[in-house]
């Protein structure tokens, strides 16, 4: 009929709105993994030495840790507020609403990384706690993870620069080590 007819499908506002709520969905990973650590460094809810380590007072141990993960957890926060709400014009008033797409998408990508980095710390805080355990065990899923962690970073036992230990840990996560390491006791028949 030599009309065309638009329904909106173009407008990235869809795509931003899902990226928006997958930032805030997995950002909630990040904030219970945080409230863990602090309950793992605290002394009066895990029993355990303060942040973790012997000599606390001579040695920080996972003080640091727990502080970058809250950190990581609020910097999540913000960038948790939804890009899609946003518009602006742009193009002489040609764009009215403006979806803010790639926004989303940079943003969603960053909590990603943010919750990587918080999951790491947690993974190597619960290893240094099962240190103080031994010989009690934990399950055997948790136990092979903790094999894993252990065959690529040493148990703190005096401060350390830790950024390496982070980065092996998280490399672990990213490929999917962990999840191999934990997936034959997930599967049902």
């Amino acid at each position: 009929r030599g009309e065309i007819i638009s329904g909106g499908n173009f407008h990235g506002e869809y795509p931003a709105k899902a990226l928006d709520y997958l930032a805030i969905g997995v950002h909630e990973l990040a904030s219970i993994s945080e409230r863990r650590i602090e309950r793992l460094c605290n002394p009066s809810l895990s029993e355990l030495p303060a942040f973790l380590v012997k000599d606390g007072g001579l040695n920080c141990g996972f003080m640091m840790a727990h502080c970058t993960a809250a950190a990581l957890v609020s910097e999540n926060k913000v960038l948790c507020h939804p890009s899609s709400v946003d518009s602006l014009s742009t193009s002489a008033a040609t764009e009215d609403h403006v979806s803010m797409g790639g926004w989303a998408a940079r943003k969603a990508l960053r909590v990603i990384e943010h919750v990587e980095q918080v999951l790491t710390i947690e993974l190597l805080a619960a290893c240094q706690g099962l240190e103080f355990l031994r010989p009690l065990h934990t399950t055997e899923p948790l136990e092979k993870v903790y094999q894993l962690i252990r065959l690529m970073v040493k148990p703190l036992v005096r401060d350390r620069f830790m950024t390496s230990d982070f980065e092996i840990v998280q490399k672990l996560l990213i490929e999917g080590k962990v999840w191999q390491a934990v997936q034959p006791y997930m599967e049902h028949d």
